[in-house]
């Protein structure tokens, strides 16, 4: 009987260092939908069609690390209209750490950068992370 994947072993291709992320949040694709209704319709209600894709943002969580500059350097590439966009693959692994499902994230730029908070009685790991904004998911499950 075959077993659903575990979401605890992935990998982030971003376009940096290759570390470990902890967590990857937003992978969605909505269809707006468009309704529409002529006037020769005998029908009372609309008809119901798809219509523009909508992408949420993703949020890349990693820990801190000395040194370690380049969410903070990519956010701050971003000039007025032109923000280094990246594409950035997202896979998720087998027990073998083989790739068994692939998420390409299409002309991704970052739209927020948030710092750990800090906290004096706290024990836990500093985690940052980085929201960013894109323009397609391209979604692979061989």
């Amino acid at each position: 009987m075959p077993y659903p994947l575990t979401v605890f072993s992935f990998r982030v291709d971003w376009g940096g260092t290759n570390i470990g992320f902890s967590e990857v949040t937003g992978l969605n694709i909505e269809v707006q939908i468009i309704e529409y209704r002529d006037g020769l319709n005998p029908e009372y209600s609309s008809t119901k069609m798809p219509g523009l894709k909508k992408y949420g943002n993703i949020t890349l969580k990693r820990g801190v690390f000395a040194s370690d500059n380049e969410y903070y350097d990519w956010v701050k590439a971003i000039k007025m209209n032109k923000p280094e966009r990246r594409d950035i693959s997202i896979s998720l692994l087998d027990e073998e750490s083989n790739p068994v499902m692939k998420w390409t994230i299409i002309n991704a730029w970052p739209t927020k950068l948030t710092s750990p908070d800090l906290k004096a009685s706290g024990n836990e790991a500093a985690i940052e992370s980085v929201e960013i904004a894109h323009e397609g998911i391209k979604i692979e499950n061989d």
